[in-house]
């Protein structure tokens, strides 16, 4: 039988130790092995990022300037400190709570009629099998989202004139008297929903027919061999298997609540209308911009900011305890 034999080092010699290997952590070398083989998908994502350093990140700095008494002449460092005052004078302001109001119920409004109305379209267009009506469709209704809030308002208001809008011309066929839709603030926010409705619908369908592709088809074929008609399988197939994409879709719409666009607000807004069409975001640009008080518009749009925020995480961890999906699942 072989032996095993031991090598002893010389006399007079002390053993070499046997050097310790630095062993790297495993994210680390995870890290580093996904950097040599995917440098190129990083590399791409160097112009995005920088992007929203400087204009996303840095930027939320000077949200100081909401505790500040901002001086031209001082700069926004330099200004002098006032603490809650510009949040207190904002809070006392008789506009606030009809601020509030506005901008909550115009965007509760607005979420709960584009919402399913999305989800509807995008279960039709993929239930449809003929190929040219369904890209005609699609077409028709993904259009006017290219369309620029300014000439989407335009629109709207020359067919909704009183003297030569088209809707008041049918209705003056029937005999009913012109209305002057935008000059009633009682239809300010039935026009602004349903024209935004008009425009984003079709987009927002093609996210969930995305989604609907992903569906295994495997699960329709064994619901057609047990029965289960068009519609029993749009509820147990379809709606189930876009369940995930609507949560989050829910999740950020409800997040961004209080965060309703400027633009088309703005837009439709005159002083016959201005009790229901002034929200926080046309305050925040009368007041920062029209008055030239910087700290009291950033005070506002701070406070608009840290709403938004609590309603997201609210709404995330609702929707998580009740579907299991949410934006962090």
């Amino acid at each position: 039988m072989a032996t095993l034999t031991t090598i002893r080092p010389p006399a007079g010699e002390t053993p070499a130790r046997p050097r310790r290997q630095r062993r790297e952590r495993p994210g680390i070398k995870g890290l580093r092995r996904s950097l040599q083989r995917h440098w190129t998908l990083y590399l791409l994502m160097v112009v995005p990022l920088i992007w929203f350093a400087v204009f996303k990140y840095i930027p939320m700095s000077n949200a100081v300037l909401a505790f500040k008494s901002f001086n031209v002449t001082k700069g926004i460092w330099g200004s002098p400190w006032v603490g809650w005052q510009n949040f207190d004078l904002f809070f006392h302001n008789p506009v606030f709570w009809t601020l509030v109001k506005n901008t909550f119920i115009l965007s509760v409004y607005t979420v709960a009629a584009s919402f399913p109305i999305a989800i509807i379209l995008a279960l039709a267009l993929n239930e449809i099998r003929l190929g040219l009506f369904k890209r005609t469709v699609q077409l028709v209704t993904y259009a006017p989202y290219f369309i620029s809030t300014v000439v989407v308002v335009s629109m709207t208001i020359l067919v909704l004139s009183p003297r030569l809008g088209i809707v008041n011309e049918g209705l003056g066929f029937f005999g009913v008297p012109a209305i002057d839709f935008l000059g009633n603030p009682d239809y300010f926010r039935h026009i602004y929903v349903w024209s935004d409705v008009w425009q984003t619908t079709g987009y927002s369908a093609v996210i969930y027919l995305a989604a609907l592709s992903g569906i295994d088809p495997a699960l329709h074929e064994s619901a057609k061999i047990d029965g289960a008609s068009r519609l029993q399988r749009i509820r147990h197939v379809d709606l189930p298997g876009i369940m995930p994409t609507a949560v989050i879709i829910l999740v950020l719409a409800v997040g961004n609540i209080m965060a309703i666009g400027f633009e088309k607000a703005f837009l439709f807004q005159n002083p016959l209308n201005l009790s229901q069409s002034e929200i926080i975001a046309t305050y925040v640009y009368k007041t920062g911009l029209l008055n030239a008080d910087f700290s009291g518009a950033t005070a506002v749009g701070l406070f608009n900011s840290v709403i938004n925020l609590v309603l997201l995480l609210m709404v995330n961890m609702i929707a998580k305890r009740i579907t299991g999906n949410g934006l962090w699942s």
